[in-house]
């Protein structure tokens, strides 16, 4: 039967022998993961007794590894990126307040790169631990790392007076080149110090979260890699149990995951077949390139004949970003038209942080577009206006979350009418006694008085200054008075999500008719919201709903938030809660998906790729760490390593390379056609390269 429905190569794949680690290789649509769902049929016809242990999407080893430590007795929470931030946050404010033992004695300077920004400061080092954790590169290793690099670049610094490396560095940066001995011996102890800091950071990262249970997948992954590694009687146990191991998108493994695999498989990985395309290193948060992965492979099959035929390829640049957007939503609302169902439709963009007038083009065509990617939903104004509602009921001090109802649709009040509510009433009636949750008066006038900044909350309240309001105006006051007072009961008496839903019934403004596109995706952004209010209470028994719209409020600030992309059990199909949605995502969050029409976004500089921006600091292997800034007292405002790191490890080259590869697999998800747009007057592409105009010529 294989036979007749596979390929040669696929058959040679799925009866390649188990006993060594082996690579079913190939570029996008020619048939890895069919002949990967052959060969794990076909290991468990051998009837070994064993259940192969099959990673079919990305995600389910870090879960596999949770239930293991969950088996040892370790009670483990998963969280993502901006809780580990938070921790990350929480573990360092002692460096912050210079509280470090090592600053009091004078072992540690406190000028060095980034740190006079500590929000920043911790961001960068947050991305760097991340990547780090990933590598399985620990706080020692970092350390040491750290130390041997910055040993061996100052003790024989490169020629920094080059002129291929002075060609390459902008001439606003050639004064970090002029760095003589004393400049770089100084530059070199900021580093060191740098180094120091950055591993106590990180040590007391893995410390917090060792003692909470909190981590993140990757957290998961090398906790459960060292448990494995410290009980011999374990690893064999999982060896007997699974025998084989199939990991399908294997380019996307991290060094961490593949250590863990050795830790249960053995070193050679015997048993454990990869599936994937090595040559695409497309994600911007990694160490570990896919080729390092396939590299562990004993033996491999490649498969080369295309199971599906070339799209068909259409360019269009507009003038300005709102006609592109109209262009595509057009050229979107055709093919719905012809009988493509939405959710065979995907709009993609390098980022769809800044997506926000494709989005609006695509709902005033009545398309309701599903958001997936780097998408912060806490950000999106339909939620802003949901948790504003909320914010409202629980504190109505809160004046910016306040002034946003007011404004809203649902009430509209006018500029004239916000700046009545937030004057004292010409005669006011003081309360004879003072509550002790109310502030108390201040013993004179001033602009800081606290019943003055409380006077719109009162006024709101307790409708001192209805009288001077108009009768349309403060008619929609009274009712959203009465209304509040309702809520603020069925904020005690009732479930947070019963509560929330009420307040969003009764006070949101609805956009767009029922059942329409903006309606549709209104509803989808408020379902999100109450997702991760459900999982947030459901890790946290004593979580009330302070820490819900306080969590949401520090998420919606935060630039690691992420839109799931897609349910793991639609497969391609993108059946679930994406039905009658077109996608409009990032190319990262469809990865492995395919679609019958796409369109790829802003195919220009700055968009795709976007911008090249360095970190705060830099890691390499070999060199260590590689601050931007030059702190202390500099008359650069780099440091030399960083520019000849730049030059040295051509960082902009690779950084455009990897943004090439990512607009190629970007056109490899559609079937049938794909239309790459731009606008705008087309550069150089010096820095940055035009990929629309690369693609016509």
């Amino acid at each position: 039967m294989i036979a007749l429905e596979l390929s040669a190569e696929q058959c040679a794949a799925v009866e390649a022998p188990f006993n060594g680690c082996f690579a079913i290789v190939g570029s996008p649509g020619t048939g890895k993961t069919t002949a990967l769902q052959a060969r794990i049929a076909r290991a468990r016809s051998l009837d070994t007794g064993a259940e192969p242990l099959v990673v079919a999407s990305h995600g389910s080893l870090a879960r596999y590894a949770v239930e293991l430590l969950d088996a040892r007795g370790r009670a483990v929470t998963l969280v993502d990126d901006t809780d580990a931030l938070a921790m990350l946050t929480t573990a360092s404010e002692p460096l912050f307040a210079m509280q470090w033992g090592a600053f009091a004695q004078e072992q540690l300077d406190p000028e060095v790169s980034g740190l006079r920004s500590p929000e920043r400061f911790v961001q960068s080092a947050f991305r760097l631990i991340r990547r780090l954790r990933d590598a399985d590169v620990g706080p020692d290793d970092l350390l040491a790392r750290s130390l041997a690099g910055a040993t061996d670049f100052y003790a024989n610094p490169p020629n920094l007076a080059d002129p291929r490396l002075l060609a390459a560095t902008k001439n606003a940066y050639h004064d970090s080149l002029a760095a003589g001995g004393e400049e770089l011996t100084r530059q070199y102890r900021r580093e060191v110090d740098l180094a120091k800091i950055l591993a106590k950071m990180y040590e007391d990262y893995i410390g917090l979260v060792t003692a909470t249970g909190r981590m993140t997948a990757r957290d998961a992954i090398v906790a459960a890699r060292a448990a494995i590694r410290d009980d011999a009687a374990l690893a064999a146990d999982l060896r007997e149990r699974h025998r084989f191991a199939f990991i399908d998108d294997a380019e996307r493994l991290t060094g961490a995951e593949v250590h863990f695999l050795r830790a249960i498989f053995g070193a050679g990985l015997p048993g454990v077949t990869f599936c994937g395309n090595p040559s695409p290193a497309i994600f911007t948060d990694r160490f570990t390139l896919p080729d390092e992965t396939f590299g562990g492979a004993t033996a491999r099959v490649e498969l080369h004949t295309q199971q599906r035929p070339r799209p068909t390829i259409e360019t269009h640049r507009a003038p300005t970003i709102e006609e592109e957007a109209g262009y595509i939503a057009a050229c979107v609302r055709t093919w719905l038209d012809e009988g493509t169902p939405p959710h065979r439709i995907a709009v993609l963009f390098r980022s769809v942080r800044c997506a926000q007038a494709y989005e609006a083009a695509l709902l005033e065509r009545d398309i309701a577009p599903a958001i997936a990617g780097d998408a912060n939903v806490f950000a999106d104004r339909r939620a802003l206006d949901a948790l504003a509602l909320l914010w409202n009921v629980y504190d109505p001090f809160r004046h910016d979350w306040l002034l946003r109802t007011l404004a809203n649709p649902a009430l509209g009040l006018s500029d004239a009418s916000l700046a009545i509510l937030c004057t004292e009433p010409s005669d006011p009636q003081r309360t004879l006694f003072a509550l002790d949750d109310e502030p108390a008066p201040t013993t004179r006038p001033s602009r800081w008085d606290p019943k003055r900044d409380l006077r719109l909350g009162w006024n709101v309240v307790r409708g001192e200054r209805d009288d001077a309001l108009g009768s349309e105006a403060a008619a929609r006051l009274i009712r959203f008075r009465s209304q509040r007072e309702r809520w603020l009961e069925a904020m005690h008496a009732q479930p947070f999500e019963a509560f929330a839903r009420l307040v969003w019934r009764e006070g949101l403004a609805r956009e767009g008719a029922p059942g329409s596109a903006k309606a549709r995706v209104q509803q989808r952004v408020l379902e999100r919201l109450l997702a991760h209010a459900r999982a947030l209470l459901a890790r946290d028994a004593e979580a009330t709903i302070a820490d819900v719209l306080e969590d949401a409020e520090r998420r919606a600030h935060g630039d690691l938030e992420m839109c799931l992309p897609f349910d793991s059990a639609q497969g391609d199909k993108g059946g679930g809660d994406n039905l009658g949605f077109v996608v409009l995502a990032s190319v990262e969050a469809v990865y492995g998906r395919e679609f019958d029409r796409v369109v790829i976004g802003g195919a220009r500089a700055g968009t795709f790729p976007l911008w090249y921006v360095p970190d705060t600091f830099l890691f390499s292997p070999r060199l260590g760490m590689i601050p931007k800034d030059n702190a202390g007292d500099a008359r650069a405002s780099r440091t030399a390593k960083f520019s000849y790191y730049m030059f040295k490890g051509k960082g902009r080259d690779s950084y455009n390379a990897r943004e090439r590869r990512a607009f190629g697999y970007a056109l490899a998800r559609a079937r049938e056609r794909v239309l790459v747009t731009a606008s705008g007057t087309a550069t150089r592409g010096v820095a940055a390269p035009e990929f629309l105009e690369e693609l016509r010529r």
